[in-house]
């Protein structure tokens, strides 16, 4: 079996009497893009920050190609290449000697491959980066990242401060190294992005990963949104176990709305085929669905960044 390029195992971090990381376990496999989701205050952040070598952990280990992460952490940043959240840059340099620094720290040189991206993002790379937004400095470490051929890409919650389009343009550049056979981890709370684009998902929550497998699997965890109309009276549905949430229609006879888990959908429809079926409209369970059903009960966020 292949090596994991990310591997956790009980990961544990603890500020003073604070334990922000409690029990973090997961891996990402070569060529695998793998989405971190969590609120903010999960603990998503300390678990990167823990990965690169910039806080030790309390317990549990976390190896990158195989190397512990805080005694290689050297030799294992020279094959990774890494977008916080926050982006800071020297004020004194310009947009365009910013990606070259960062390209230049990683042994890599300004190619063919950094002018597209720079055309790309639409970046002046001209002005100084202590007049850049948020935004543009948030470009600036994307188009240094995707310039670098690297082996693994952490992004932690990398689109913050962009509009939609660029999103859309970070998207397609995770998607090409997917396609290169590249391993990503991603964290990020935007759901959207993650659907899109992950092979896997990791759910944290309190410090803890409460779920990880790809978005299919859980999916049949999860609910399936129906709409039906019948020819018959078919309120009994809602005493089913596996219907959830029914509400019958005021303004039509026989309808209704209500949520069944996946993996009982068949028995539901036989159900509603007995009492003959004039309409029926499904609607597979999204990302947002499923992390909601993990967060709807009490206090999902910890004290963790």
């Amino acid at each position: 079996m292949t090596e994991a390029v990310v591997s956790i195992k009980h990961l544990q971090k603890n500020f003073g009497k604070t334990q922000a990381l409690k029990d973090i376990t997961f891996d990402v496999q070569p060529g695998e893009v793998f989405g971190f989701i969590g609120p903010n205050g999960a603990g998503k952040s300390t678990t990167i920050r823990t990965l690169l070598g910039i806080l030790r952990a309390t317990g549990g280990s976390a190896t990158i190609f195989g190397q512990d992460v805080w005694r290689d952490a050297v030799a294992i940043h020279r094959r990774i290449a890494y977008v916080p959240g926050d982006v800071y840059l020297w004020p004194n340099l310009s947009g365009g000697e910013a990606i070259d620094l960062f390209l230049k720290l990683n042994g890599q040189k300004h190619d063919a491959r950094t002018d597209e991206l720079i055309k790309l993002f639409e970046l002046d790379v001209r002005k100084k980066c202590r007049t850049y937004s948020k935004g543009n400095r948030q470009k600036v470490a994307l188009i240094a990242a995707f310039a670098t051929d690297a082996e693994l890409y952490i992004f932690d919650e990398p689109t913050s401060g962009l509009d939609p389009l660029m999103e859309e343009l970070f998207q397609k550049q995770v998607l090409a190294l997917k396609q290169a056979g590249k391993s990503v981890l991603l964290s990020s709370h935007i759901l959207s992005e993650v659907e899109r684009m992950c092979d896997r998902i990791g759910i944290i929550r309190d410090g803890k990963i409460v779920e990880t497998g790809s978005l299919a699997d859980m999916r049949k965890l999860s609910r399936t949104n129906i709409t039906v109309v019948t020819k018959q009276d078919a309120a009994a549905v809602a005493q089913l176990p596996a219907v959830h949430a029914y509400a019958p229609a005021s303004d039509v006879a026989n309808k209704a709305t209500f949520a069944v888990d996946s993996e009982q959908l068949g028995d539901v429809i036989s159900f509603l085929s007995a009492k003959e079926i004039l309409s029926l409209q499904s609607t597979s369970p999204t990302l947002e669905d499923l992390f909601l059903r993990y967060y709807e009960t009490e206090g999902g966020n910890g004290d963790a960044q």
